[in-house]
């Protein structure tokens, strides 16, 4: 298979358009090509393409920044001599200095398949602007790497952020390329954008459903993004970050795990099982102990589980519902001490005012979930399957693949 880049790349015709335009590209430490070089150096390597500037995203252009709301600053790429500029340092939206440098951005950013990775917010901002200032846009597709199935509440009205770019659910199922489309369409933006599609993506494929194991290296697209088996439970372990819980950041399997020093694993894996065992499908969860070295619990020796999928012969694609499965595991902590302070009230990506659950959720709905005594496991499955079946829906006429 291939995926944007490389199509672009080996075909002239494809990169035609592109001839006495001056191309920025919006880039990040996974967008490399088949061979491993960086998307940058193979563009600028082609000598028909004038490369005029570089943007980076959260966590920079070489991805350096290992924290959340680490911030990057601009600086002059030292082997290309262009400007790069952070869309997560001073600003998050390109201002009109930025966009003067280029005619048509390529976008080639490796995404995790979530609402709250923000490289979706990011596409959002700079189609915007892109129609603002009426330059082209090319999105260079590569693969949803936890494919195509849909979970999770919508983004409820009013609770846009950062992390919460549009009314879509946790899991939405689509490549950047497929959700530039939906983009344009919800927000009538006014704007050339195009998709370099990728050739020979089947997004159901086992074993990688998603992600081609086995044909293409797996480069972190963030510095906690370590391999697909963290961004398959993303979607549901994103959502530890809003509490205070250890997300297993500062360890060697961030946001695989989570725990903390006060917690009874072993009773809360049995809660869940009480509560509702068919939202433990398609894993094995594992009582473990972790010490993370930065972050929440520094230093600090936690009981926690550690959610594996990585066997094929104990994953299962479709039942594994990693939304699902971290939302039981707090209702079944607050059944089980209705007093652990569990909810951590932070400014979460610079958002004041909400608490840090609810911005990453999009919407109060899971939280007043969870600490509702009355409120049942299926209160929340029908809520949930309502907007999962409406994103099915509405996503169909965007697909590409």
């Amino acid at each position: 298979m291939k995926f944007g880049i490389d199509r672009l790349l080996t075909d002239p015709a494809l990169r035609a358009p592109l001839a006495g335009r001056r191309v920025a590209l919006l880039a990040h430490p996974a967008s490399v090509t088949r061979g491993l070089t960086h998307s940058l150096d193979a563009l600028a390597a082609l000598g028909d393409v004038r490369l005029s500037a570089a943007f980076g995203p959260q966590h920079g252009l070489r991805g350096d920044k290992q924290d959340n709301m680490v911030e990057s600053p601009d600086f002059t790429d030292p082997v290309h001599g262009i400007p790069v500029f952070s869309l997560y340092g001073e600003v998050r939206r390109p201002t009109a200095r930025m966009m003067d440098t280029f005619d048509v951005l390529l976008v080639d950013l490796q995404d995790l398949g979530c609402r709250v990775y923000t490289f979706v917010t990011t596409l959002r901002y700079v189609l915007e602007a892109c129609a603002h200032h009426h330059k082209s846009l090319w999105v260079l597709d590569r693969p949803n790497p936890i494919g195509r199935p849909v979970e999770g509440l919508r983004l409820r009205p009013g609770c846009e952020s950062f992390v919460g770019a549009a009314p879509m659910p946790m899991r939405h199922g689509m490549t950047l390329g497929e959700l530039a489309r939906w983009f344009v369409h919800i927000l009538q933006l006014d704007v050339d954008c195009q998709v370099v599609a990728l050739e020979g993506w089947n997004p159901h494929a086992p074993p990688g459903h998603g992600w081609p194991l086995g044909q293409r290296t797996w480069i972190n697209p963030s510095p906690n993004a370590p391999n697909v088996f963290m961004a398959r439970c993303y979607p549901g372990t994103v959502m530890i970050e809003g509490t205070s819980l250890s997300e297993g950041r500062g360890t060697t399997r961030p946001l695989e795990l989570f725990g903390a020093p006060d917690l009874d694993a072993s009773a809360l894996l049995a809660a869940m099982h009480a509560l509702a065992p068919a939202w433990l499908a398609g894993c094995r969860l594992r009582r473990c102990w972790f010490e993370p070295t930065f972050q929440k619990h520094s230093g600090t020796l936690c009981s926690g589980l550690q959610l594996h999928v990585e066997d094929p012969s104990h994953y299962e694609h479709p039942a594994f519902r990693p939304w699902r499965l971290v939302a039981l595991a707090f209702k079944a902590l607050r059944q089980l001490r209705p007093d652990y302070p569990l909810w951590r009230d932070f400014p979460y990506e610079y958002e004041r005012g909400r608490l840090a659950i609810d911005v990453i959720n999009g919407g109060e709905v899971l939280r007043r979930w969870v600490d509702d005594p009355a409120a049942a496991v299926s209160d929340l499955d029908v809520l949930a399957a309502a907007d999962e079946a409406a994103w099915q829906d509405e996503r169909r006429a965007f697909l590409i693949y």
